[in-house]
């Protein structure tokens, strides 16, 4: 009431003659109350010293922490159209196991026999190189037979110059002989020609003298021919060498020109044999990736495509496999305000979906169904969800084994503990927005009843 009128209804109207205001006046019910709230203060004051387990908490997933054991989406190298399945969703494979065949749907590839093809194309062309070569072989040995038969004309050649050569000396001689017998044949004649002046000799013997001095003359004509004759016996000798070396050289020179051709043209069908065998391996890696095969053993979790006949381009996603050979991990992500209090090698406690887990943050020896981890990776930069990654992996000098049961995938909520504080000092650094304490992790030197105080034990 406001107690706006100056009229007291409460001196009018008799109120103790009603239960509510008996209740209301009742005094015995204050010291009760007064007790409880005396005992609850106490208490309160009392558990604000109560030590508090500082921690930074992070939700994730499970997952793997080799890359090679994650989920792995089988693909196609090539587009192509589904022909058959050899699986289904569940199924267990093997690594190198068929999981579906696939057929070309681009017109370069479709043919049946175009690996017979392409291999009967490089055979020819094998062939084609093997007969250039056999070609460069005969005009080797043809160079080489010009070369000797040119050495043998050659020689004959000098034999018929040198045989010139001498008979010009021999012809010189019997020039000089000659002329000898002219110089005395002429002398002899005019000696008897003085003579038979004198009379001394008969006119017959001057005709005979003049008959041996016109056949001496004769001769030495005779002689001077014979050796003109000799010298164009050399100057023919010669030019025949010459002829000689000039025929054989452009012999040689227009098989050597075969052959270095014959070499170019094997050289041009090696290339094309080269590229046909590059041709002749894509087409037989091709023909290898017409049967689509498990990279690894694992199970089979979902085909992407479906049905018979459906086409789909390379590099598309087909089939997702869960490898069997798997190190689960924990992938967690804590704010960057936390990052300086994460260290790798610390250890965490675990809570993953469907394992019910008791947990109080504050007093961890209290906690039941966590399972022990171990900090391997913190991630240098920040997430797209501003957050940094954290990896965790089973703690090996913890007992208590994850789950068997336990998949990818699965949510997990990761509890890093730091140190103890009173519980006032808790409430006042969360009510002021301030981080925990900044930790670092111990060091090797203590020991460990020391570090037990950063694990929980479990129930």
């Amino acid at each position: 009431m406001l107690n706006i009128s100056t009229e007291k209804l409460n001196k009018k109207v008799d109120l103790s003659k009603y239960k509510a205001y008996k209740n209301l006046k009742a005094s015995e019910n204050y010291p009760k109350f007064n007790l409880f709230l005396k005992i609850f203060t106490v208490i309160a004051i009392i558990a604000m010293f109560l030590p508090w387990t500082q921690n930074v908490t992070g939700k994730g997933y499970v997952t793997t922490l080799s890359p090679t054991s994650r989920p792995q989406n089988i693909q196609s190298a090539i587009p192509g159209r589904i022909e058959k399945w050899y699986i289904r969703e569940g199924d267990f494979v093997d690594k190198g196991d068929t999981l579906m065949f696939i057929s070309e749907i681009k017109n370069a590839y479709q043919d049946p026999n175009l690996v017979a093809r392409v291999e009967q194309q490089r055979n020819a062309k094998n062939s084609s190189v093997n007969a250039y070569q056999d070609k460069i072989n005969a005009l080797a040995n043809q160079i080489r037979a010009l070369k000797q038969e040119q050495g043998l004309k050659l020689n004959q050649a000098k034999n018929k110059l040198q045989q010139a050569q001498l008979l010009v000396k021999s012809d010189s001689i019997e020039l000089e002989a000659a002329k000898t017998n002219f110089t005395i044949a002429e002398r002899q004649f005019q000696r008897i020609e003085s003579l038979h002046q004198e009379g001394l000799k008969s006119l017959t013997d001057l005709e005979t003298k003049r008959v041996k001095f016109q056949e001496t003359q004769a001769k030495l004509i005779g002689k001077k021919n014979k050796l003109l004759s000799s010298k164009n016996k050399v100057i023919n000798a010669n030019i025949e060498i010459t002829r000689t070396r000039t025929e054989y050289n452009n012999k040689i020179a227009k098989a050597t020109s075969d052959r270095s051709t014959a070499q170019s043209s094997r050289f041009e069908s090696e290339a094309q044999v080269a590229k046909l065998e590059n041709t002749l391996s894509n087409y037989q890696i091709r023909s290898g990736l017409h049967y689509i095969t498990a990279p690894q053993s694992g199970y089979v979790n979902q085909a992407l495509i479906e049905g018979i006949g459906a086409t789909f381009k390379e590099g598309e996603k087909l089939i997702t496999i869960m490898p069997i050979e798997n190190d689960l991990g924990v992938e967690t992500f804590i704010n960057p305000m936390d990052l300086p209090l994460i260290h790798k090698g610390e250890k965490v406690r675990l809570q993953f979906d469907g394992w019910p887990a008791i947990f109080f943050s504050g007093w961890p020896n209290t906690a039941y169904g966590t399972f022990g981890g171990e900090i391997v990776a913190v991630e240098r930069s920040v997430n797209k969800n501003g957050k940094f990654r954290v990896l965790i992996a089973p703690d090996k000098d913890n007992n208590h084994v994850w789950p068997k049961n336990l998949r990818a995938g699965a949510g997990a909520y990761a509890f890093a503990l730091l140190n103890d504080v009173p519980i006032w000092y808790e409430i006042w650094r969360k009510l002021n927005g301030f981080p925990p304490n900044y930790y670092t992790p111990e060091t090797k030197k203590v020991n460990k009843i020391e570090k037990s105080k950063f694990k929980i034990k479990v129930k």
